[in-house]
């Protein structure tokens, strides 16, 4: 049956499967090797998922699952082509990008975390993104600083 003869929803439904673009951080898009392969993979799942709802008949149908896939590829492309690879630290002198810290807090808790890009952060997994307020703080500094984050102290006790 042509497209033509198919019954569409309103204008006002249509609409809104068209979903708002996914903010993009005004930061350099600073990635580990992990992370650039994390962007690449969900672009290719976007870009799967797309190809998955363009074969529906059912044109509201193949709408409403294309939304969200059409948003990824868009934010997923951006985020690859702006990436810029960094390589590991090769000295553990002073903190930056790519780098596991372990610091102490004032009220005792030692914690340990990686400074990576901001779509591969995760302080669940211990890592931070470079654009964090722990990372802003920390990078440039070396073991025993004591650096001040908001009313805390956080001690660096190793780089690695």
């Amino acid at each position: 049956m042509s497209v033509a003869f198919a019954k569409e929803e309103s204008a006002e439904a249509a609409s809104e499967t068209i979903l708002p673009a996914r903010p993009i951080s005004d930061r350099i898009n600073l990635v580990t090797e992990a992370g650039l392969k994390m962007l690449q993979d969900e672009l290719v799942r976007a870009q799967q998922a797309l190809e998955a709802a363009n074969v529906l008949e059912d044109v509201n149908e193949r709408r409403r699952q294309s939304a969200v896939p059409v948003r990824d590829m868009r934010y997923y492309a951006e985020r690859v082509r702006t990436a810029q690879l960094t390589s590991v630290p090769t000295s553990n002198e002073v903190i930056a990008f790519g780098h596991t810290v372990t610091f102490k807090r004032d009220d005792g808790r030692t914690q340990t975390f990686r400074i990576v890009g901001e779509d591969e952060a995760d302080p669940s997994q211990a890592s931070v993104s470079h654009g964090s307020p722990v990372a802003i703080a920390l990078i440039g500094k070396t073991v025993g600083d004591v650096v001040q984050l908001g009313q805390r102290e956080l001690e660096i006790l190793s780089i690695s």
